[in-house]
């Protein structure tokens, strides 16, 4: 293992009925007034609304009201959120929702406190968090990006048409409850798609050095193998409580830095999706899903040791009689007949992205990772945006 140093100051109640049996307690030192974050309205439907207003009123709380925050939240929105925040005098966030939110939320709780311009010090580059943002709980309703235990951020500028992560450990979530029930209520397909990107993150941290024996990379392999299954079984039967639960804890175990111990780590295939994203507002989760197997077999031959663990760890396929090369190249293709599998896109035009002519703007503006198993160029990038067509 290489060196590193572990920090993750989140605490996370999980299962049925937390947020009954805690918010209440952990709302006490939140101060007089509180910010109730939300997106599109789902949690007005599922009861969720309800429930978490009637324990504001119970503890007494002043809530200040932030709906409508949209996926790919915007830089825009943030600033809206910390005005609000500033000129209602809020002490404390309270998201509900998925990433989008939870993503949100934290850009809002640095905002609000900080006198200069954060995506500039912040997100335009990595920064230093020398302030205290304003403290944040929250309450998760979607499997897939982690958020929820970390202190990434992913927001869109779309004045510079840039859409990019950060993670500031002082932004983690003072507190998360994570209630697998809220998620039942979720459309399968945003199910599946925040159950490819929990994939994605997992082989993001995985592909990549160090290729020997880690313990980081052992519980890799174990998490890829169970939002396999996970996945499998709540496509079959979306109400499947223990698949959804364990998708649940599978996101935030992908998120929470423990795998990352120690790892260089990639990210490329984020850094496409994201730039494709902020151009074309496409889905995130499912943009990852045609990314990926363009991407694996533009590199897997520059990582034939971590691909061929892959294929015979992650997929069980046997690698007798068969090269280093037709090992890895046979997981990549086990991946790609998996997505297939779950009905999810292979195409940028099953995206609703048939204008080919925004794919060099995508590739000419991404970040390109240090970690890739190949040294990446912007044309590399073009090659696996067409590819993907």
């Amino acid at each position: 293992m290489n060196n590193f140093i572990f920090e993750n100051a989140t605490k996370t109640y999980f299962g049925k009925g937390c947020v009954k049996e805690y918010l209440g307690c952990l709302l006490k030192d939140c101060g007089t007034t509180v910010m109730l974050a939300y997106g599109g309205g789902s949690i007005k439907k599922n009861g969720l609304y309800e429930e978490v207003t009637a324990i504001l009123a119970d503890a007494e709380k002043i809530v200040v009201e932030f709906p409508s925050i949209m996926s790919n939240p915007t830089y825009a929105k943030v600033q809206e959120g910390a005005a609000l925040a500033r000129e209602k005098g809020v002490d404390a966030i309270l998201g509900i929702g998925g990433g989008s939110v939870m993503d949100c939320c934290k850009a809002i709780s640095m905002a609000t406190v900080y006198q200069g311009d954060i995506w500039n010090d912040f997100w335009a580059r990595p920064g230093v968090v020398d302030f205290t943002p304003l403290p944040l709980g929250v309450i998760v309703t979607v499997a897939g990006t982690g958020s929820e235990m970390n202190g990434g951020a992913v927001i869109t500028n779309e004045a510079l048409k840039v859409k990019t992560g950060r993670d500031y450990p002082k932004c983690n979530p003072r507190f998360a409850l994570v209630d697998p029930t809220y998620t039942l209520s979720v459309p399968k397909t945003q199910m599946l798609s925040g159950g490819f990107d929990i994939l994605s993150h997992i082989m993001e941290t995985y592909f990549s050095a160090p290729d020997e024996e880690n313990v980081s990379d052992d519980i890799a392999e174990a998490l890829m193998r169970g939002v396999i299954r996970d996945l499998r079984a709540a496509a079959k039967d979306p109400l499947d409580y223990t698949a959804r639960s364990n998708l649940m804890w599978e996101s935030t175990m992908a998120e929470n830095r423990i795998i990352k111990l120690g790892k260089k780590m990639d990210f490329q295939c984020h850094q496409m999706e994201h730039q494709l994203g902020a151009f074309t507002d496409c889905n995130h989760g499912l943009g990852l899903a045609v990314l990926h197997p363009a991407y694996y077999r533009h590199i897997y031959k520059y990582g034939l040791v971590k691909f061929g663990h892959f294929a015979q760890r992650v997929w069980g396929i046997d690698p007798a009689g068969k090269s280093a090369e037709e090992l890895a190249l046979a997981g990549v293709e086990a991946l790609a007949a998996f997505i297939k599998e779950l009905g999810l896109p292979t195409t940028l035009r099953e995206l609703g992205i048939t204008d080919q002519s925004v794919l060099k703007a995508v590739a000419d503006s991404c970040n390109l990772a240090p970690g890739s198993y190949k040294k990446m160029t912007r044309e590399d990038v073009l090659a696996i945006l067409q590819a993907c067509c």
